[in-house]
């Protein structure tokens, strides 16, 4: 397979890179809250510019800034379409919860919809029809039993061989009247709103500790402390895990994206592949007229993969068959989670702590499932009940399939971490070229190395501070990521994504 290089190299997704994002102060005078919301995504924000709607006091801080992370990293298809998943939640979990998933995520979208037509938003939003597709024989028959899926839940939708942007399939399914936008031109009139309402807003404030009670103290790593009578956690892995055992009940998965100028005129719809390797489509309008092609896929979990750039390099060749592009213009990646059973876990974190709340495990569908977790937070937090709070909860565990499915996920977890402690570098940091990182053997031990641009070298002790595994270099992102439970670290050991909450030991760079 040819390879082509991705230029240029950019650092953001088009996403980040196309919109400007507000700055908000990081000091501040702190006030007690009634809420305090950790994760500055989709679901954070989100709910931060609803209770403040509503009259509540609400601080939303993030340990980076806001829509960093998934947010702003997705391909942003606002669709009750999430893969092939109803004719399997109708078998596994039942008619009553297929049909109550189908409905959050149909009102999430109806609720984007709304607020983008009030409040008149310009943020690149339009009604697309939504498709699976398949070429592989093996997946005519799930195709098959989808739709007949669609017809029981009342969904609105076709199955077709046809679809509009050409592409030769063997079947596709489609769910009509579905949509997509740009996430952070939507979300930046929301956080305009929340501190408009008096709301306070603090990027760059990594957590250390929460200490529960009547009254929340969330402990900063700058030595300040929030205040609040209710806290929730949006943060992927909840960074405050005593008693859930989250990472044992959820899988990391890391997709790739690369944006590319089309050469022909884009006929609309949002697509993804049935089969894997995953292949996802879509176009956004450039402000100059012309269509930013959208292909992602290629994923796999965490820390698992093969070298990334090859992944990029697999969506571009793709690129190159089936629309002539030959050249990327921007390239990212995104961490999504999965949960046992596919539904997110969104509500009270234990059965037994009414004012601690999460959400997270949205599996790369995060903008409906993100907005109708805001949406179910909400209601808890004003002491409504709602329809939903049973079909997310994060206590369920149902032992079809959820009993499988986590024996799964920890065996693998217990592979990955022999695996790691057996492996024995046979690089040395001489070695490495400028730009280049991996593990390299130091004084007869492991260690973890980065070559900077300018040559200056970062080393970093690679066992992970969450619970001992070896973490891998990832050369597309310049992170070190951890294969076990998909901790993310930058090349100087920050943490990026959790459920790991200290960074890697640094070791000497005098070298």
């Amino acid at each position: 397979m040819d390879q082509f290089k991705l230029e240029p190299d950019k650092p953001e997704s088009y996403w980040l890179e196309s919109s400007k994002r507000p700055h908000t102060e990081k000091k501040v005078e702190l006030a007690d809250a009634d809420v305090i919301i950790a994760g500055a995504g989709i679901t954070g924000i989100t709910l931060a510019y609803l209770l403040v709607k509503a009259g509540v006091r609400v601080i939303l801080f993030d340990a980076g800034r806001v829509m960093n992370g998934t947010t702003g990293h997705t391909t942003a298809k606002v669709t009750a379409q999430h893969g092939l998943i109803y004719d399997r939640l109708l078998n596994e979990a039942g008619r009553e919860k297929a049909q109550m998933y189908y409905q959050a995520n149909a009102e999430a979208l109806s609720f984007i919809r709304s607020q983008i037509k009030q409040q008149q938003i310009s943020c690149d939003y339009s009604v697309q029809d939504a498709y699976v597709f398949t070429n592989d024989d093996d997946y005519l028959s799930k195709l098959e039993r989808e739709y007949k899926a669609y017809q029981t839940l009342g969904i609105h939708g076709s199955l077709t061989a046809n679809i509009p942007i050409g592409l030769d399939v063997k079947s596709a399914i489609a769910m009509e009247g579905q949509a997509q936008f740009h996430p952070v031109k939507y979300l930046n009139y929301f956080v305009s709103e929340i501190i408009k309402e008096g709301g306070t807003i603090l990027e760059q404030t990594p957590a250390v500790d929460v200490e529960t009670g009547n009254l929340i103290q969330v402990k900063l790593r700058d030595g300040n402390v929030l205040k609040g009578k209710q806290l929730v956690m949006a943060t992927h892995f909840p960074f405050y895990d005593k008693k859930g055992f989250y990472f044992a009940r959820l899988e990391p998965q890391r997709s790739y994206v690369i944006g590319a100028r089309s050469k022909t005129e884009y006929a609309g719809g949002m697509y993804i592949s049935a089969e894997k390797p995953k292949r996802s489509i879509r176009a956004t309008p450039l402000d100059n007229g012309d269509q930013l092609l959208l292909i992602g896929g290629d994923g796999h979990k965490t820390g698992q993969g093969i070298e990334e750039a090859r992944h990029y390099n697999a969506l571009l060749q793709y690129a190159k068959e089936t629309f002539k592009i030959d050249k990327a213009e921007y390239r990212w990646s995104a961490q999504d989670l999965k949960t046992l059973d596919g539904i997110p876990y969104i509500g009270h974190q234990t059965s037994g702590e009414s004012n601690l709340f999460i959400a997270t495990g949205y599996d790369k569908w995060g903008m409906t499932n993100g907005t109708a977790g805001a949406l179910l937070l909400r209601d808890l937090i004003l002491g409504k009940e709602s329809e939903y709070q049973q079909l997310y909860n994060p206590s369920r565990f149902d032992i079809n399939p959820s009993l499988g499915n986590v024996i799964s996920f920890n065996a693998d977890v217990a592979k990955q971490l022999i695996k790691g402690k057996l492996d024995r570098p046979d690089q040395t940091v001489e070695e490495l070229a400028a730009g280049e990182g991996g593990t390299v053997v130091i004084d007869g031990k492991r260690a973890g190395a980065y070559r900077d641009e300018m040559g200056q070298l970062h080393m970093v002790d690679t066992t992970c501070t969450h619970l001992g595994c070896e973490v891998k270099w990832n050369s597309g992102d310049k992170s070190w990521d951890c294969p076990c439970h998909g901790s993310r670290f930058s090349y100087q050991g920050e943490v990026l994504e959790g459920p790991a909450t200290k960074p890697l030991k640094r070791l000497d760079e005098k070298r």
